[in-house]
């Protein structure tokens, strides 16, 4: 029997990586297992993949600035963080680990992390050498000690010529993840 996500709210931010092409197989499988798809970008993400794709995918607005939020009173990025079942970073850099790990909201992503109450699952993709750098390991295990999953890396070819970890972790295994996560909830 296949999964079921049905009636399931997922934040699914998206940063500035090579893999952020693969948040629209992430949002379209998410879809079909009947999940609400709750797209977040960066604007570093926006450089490799349009809000449009995303939009279209998730059947839902993308949301992108801080500054342009929402049509009523609530503070956009507070409302979508209080729906959520699960927030998933895929992929996540190192810089958005970094600014979670620190509490700092420069942006939407970020701000709404902040508020964000739901469980939260992060898929690093970065350059190998930016993953083992002392400062992304010691980001990672603070997020860790406050409860926060993370997938992968995955070891391979990266987008920078290196091979080594730091690729997304496959769709399919972020999916099964995500599933699991919110069938313990």
């Amino acid at each position: 029997m296949e999964p079921s996500l049905n009636g399931k709210r997922i934040v699914l931010g998206v940063t500035g990586s090579i893999a952020a092409y693969k948040a629209a197989e992430l949002t379209s499988q998410l879809r079909k297992l009947g999940a609400e798809v709750y797209p977040v970008m960066t604007e570093s993400a926006q450089k490799f993949i349009t809000p449009l794709t995303l939009q279209t995918l998730a059947r839902q607005p993308v949301a992108t600035d801080l500054w342009a939020e929402g049509n009523g009173w609530q503070p956009g990025h507070i409302e979508i963080a209080d729906k959520a079942d699960l927030l998933v970073v895929a992929p996540a850099t190192a810089n958005v680990i970094a600014q979670f790990s620190s509490g700092l909201a420069p942006d939407y992503l970020s701000s709404l992390y902040l508020v964000c109450r739901a469980p939260v699952l992060i898929a690093p993709a970065m350059n190998g050498k930016m993953w083992t750098h002392p400062a992304t390991v010691a980001n990672v295990d603070v997020l860790r000690s406050r409860g926060v999953e993370f997938i992968g890396p995955e070891e391979g070819m990266l987008a920078c010529g290196y091979e080594g970890v730091g690729r997304l972790w496959p769709v399919d295994g972020i999916v099964g993840k995500i599933v699991e996560m919110l069938s313990r909830r």
